[in-house]
């Protein structure tokens, strides 16, 4: 149950950290990033390791668009 909630929480944070990598909107992933970091805690409480990887994937894919933008852009 809680890989499930895992995952959707995923699923939730998934278009923001889309609309994060539209040029000037790149400091909004400072705030969405938060969402699945808290979608791994939950999915590292569960048995299966899916929602847990789900969400690391996207705190790399938004911490690479951070890095690209120097942080801020």
């Amino acid at each position: 149950m809680l890989n499930l909630l895992s995952i959707l929480i995923g699923l939730l944070s998934l278009p923001l950290i889309i609309l994060g990598w539209i040029p000037l909107l790149g400091w909004s992933l400072w705030f969405v990033l938060t969402i699945p970091v808290v979608g791994t805690a939950v999915g590292a409480l569960s048995n299966s390791n899916t929602g847990r990887n789900f969400n690391l994937v996207l705190i790399v894919l938004g911490a690479i668009r951070l890095f690209l933008g120097g942080g801020l852009i």
